[in-house]
């Protein structure tokens, strides 16, 4: 299918450390899929290995209809890929960066500026201005707009928000969204959980497997445990040591200013009685709901066993 990227049985390891195991997806025309894991996962080992900067152990894949060992080449001309480091010439000004990139595609600023225009606008008063001179949002910007110059059919971007402010990133987002709407096909890594809600469904992966995968608000509505999200006024750690003693709460995990405990639907009543019983200085948060975090630390006790 065109624009479509599927993967099958990818494994990579780097001196009998695994990196990837057995990792298998498809994505469809125009979706924003999101590969969403904590530093260390495989992400950047695998954005390598799709846009053809490494080679698998074992497992193939095709990208917009192209085998990835065969057709390397093919894959390199129609993809547009913006790594996890600011890779563009720093020394280059913005307007030079842009025209330099679309002339290694053979193309012109002028014959895809529509796709680019939105980001385009916000950068267009720095534009004489070296792009390792810009502020971090700003970099990223360029270097979205240097991925997309020639129109790729897909597009690769490995953690593209890390270090960048959040307005910056809700901007970066909203032109993602802008850019999947002009038939684009986008995978995008990151670490950040909340991101995982502007995807159109989304990979967890941890230590180089794929846990789940389905759309935000599927991995939501199926967690299968009982949730209590609790506050307190007192020695947060200790609190959380004395909790992972009552045998019912199967986790207990910080989540900035709270604490959150899961268990068993059944065993829900109970668990909140011991607790009340042997804990002071605490308040309960009503009507708690779980989100992608409590879903990503669940799978990942799942597979840990």
């Amino acid at each position: 299918m065109i624009n479509s990227i599927t993967a099958r049985g990818i494994s990579k390891s780097y001196a009998e450390q695994a990196a990837l195991h057995k990792i298998d997806f498809a994505v469809q025309p125009s979706e924003i899929f999101g590969f969403i894991g904590a530093d260390g996962a495989g992400k950047t080992t695998l954005f390598k290995i799709l846009t053809t900067l490494l080679k698998t152990d074992t497992g193939t894949a095709e990208v917009c209809g192209y085998d990835l060992e065969q057709d390397f080449l093919a894959i390199r001309r129609i993809i547009g890929y913006m790594p996890g480091s600011f890779s563009l010439y720093g020394d280059l000004t913005v307007e030079e960066n842009l025209k330099f990139f679309a002339q290694v595609f053979d193309s012109t600023l002028e014959s895809n500026f529509e796709l680019i225009r939105d980001i385009y606008i916000l950068l267009e008063p720095f534009k004489k201005r070296r792009a390792t001179d810009l502020s971090g949002g700003m970099k990223q910007k360029l270097a979205l707009c240097c991925a997309l110059i020639h129109r790729p059919q897909a597009l690769f971007l490995d953690e593209p928000t890390t270090g960048v402010d959040p307005v910056s990133r809700q901007e970066f987002w909203q032109n993602l969204k802008a850019v999947s709407h002009q038939g684009i096909t986008t995978l995008v890594s990151t670490p950040y959980m909340d991101e995982a809600l502007q995807c159109d469904r989304v990979a967890l992966i941890q230590s180089g497997k794929i846990l789940q995968i389905d759309t935000p608000a599927n991995i939501i509505s199926s967690f299968p445990k009982a949730l209590i999200i609790l506050k307190t006024s007192g020695n947060k750690n200790l609190l959380i040591n004395s909790l992972k003693e009552i045998p019912l709460a199967e986790s207990v995990f910080s989540f900035g200013e709270t604490i959150h405990i899961t268990c068993e639907p059944a065993d829900k009543p109970e668990l909140i009685s011991k607790i009340k019983q042997n804990q002071q200085n605490i308040s309960f948060v009503d009507n708690p709901q779980p989100d992608i975090e409590d879903c990503f630390l669940y799978y990942m006790q799942r597979e840990n066993g």
